[in-house]
């Protein structure tokens, strides 16, 4: 199980609201905001890189493949490895903030326990984020893929044509073409026409029937040809519009090509 990386948008929602948590913080002790905002943007790539190597490194690759002792040893690394930088920047605002003056940095930015603290509390609040995040994703998928096998199940397309409903079985429709105000279903022994619209009917058609064209939708199974520009169904020749050219050839990258 590999954790998926989330959209840049909400990493940067996420750090931008723990660099103004952290300055409110350190600024109400130290009584100086600007150098909270200094001390907090020099702590920052220790703690971001160690979210993220804990997140999308050490969780992924050992805590869910089940491999707890290696990864109770690289987590113990990788807490050593952040105290020691968390140090580092705190002897840096001792030295260029505080000008070498202990007083000048409040408590709780000067004991680095409770640096390591605040560190991973970060860590584990981004990983509790993404956790969520993870579950609502899979949950998404799931309701996905429960809507297309229930499109498979029911192995029917049901449209209205002259006026009564029309039940066509999905395994015997070649196509179906748009035309100005209907569509045309063709199947293998009859063509259908009603008001519904294509992008209505893609929408409804499990994942092998294919858009090629904003005229035509195509039963993938029965392509008996397929070249650059065009697919060959049963005794048609249908164009590939040239705005759905690239999603034709990744959907049908394993058929054989003329």
């Amino acid at each position: 199980m590999a954790v998926k990386f989330t959209k840049p948008v909400w990493h940067i929602i996420f750090w931008i609201i723990v660099v103004l948590f952290l300055t409110l913080v350190f600024g109400v002790s130290w009584g100086n905001k600007l150098h909270a905002f200094f001390f907090t943007i020099s702590l920052l790539p220790v703690i971001m890189g160690t979210s993220y190597f804990f997140n999308y490194v050490l969780v992924p690759k050992f805590l869910l493949q089940k491999k707890y002792f290696k990864f109770g040893l690289y987590f113990f690394y990788t807490l050593v490895v952040s105290l020691y930088l968390e140090l580092m920047v705190l002897m840096w605002a001792f030295i260029y903030l505080a000008k070498f003056n202990y007083s000048e940095i409040g408590p709780n930015a000067s004991d680095g326990i409770t640096l390591g603290v605040i560190l991973y509390v970060i860590v584990f609040i981004g990983s509790f984020t993404l956790m969520v995040k993870q579950l609502a994703d899979n949950h998404k998928e799931l309701l996905i893929l429960r809507e297309e096998v229930a499109k498979r199940e029911a192995g029917v397309l049901e449209v209205m044509s002259n006026r009564k409903l029309t039940r066509i079985p999905l395994n015997d429709i070649l196509f179906i073409e748009s035309l100005s105000d209907f569509v045309k279903i063709h199947t293998q022994g009859e063509e259908v026409a009603s008001k519904e619209k294509i992008s209505s009917l893609e929408e409804r058609l499990p994942d092998y029937f294919l858009r090629i064209h904003r005229s035509f939708l195509i039963n993938t199974d029965k392509i008996s040809r397929l070249s650059n520009n065009e697919i060959e169904i049963d005794k048609f020749t249908l164009n590939i519009g040239r705005s759905y050219k690239k999603d034709v050839v990744e959907s049908l990258k394993p058929a054989n090509q003329s």
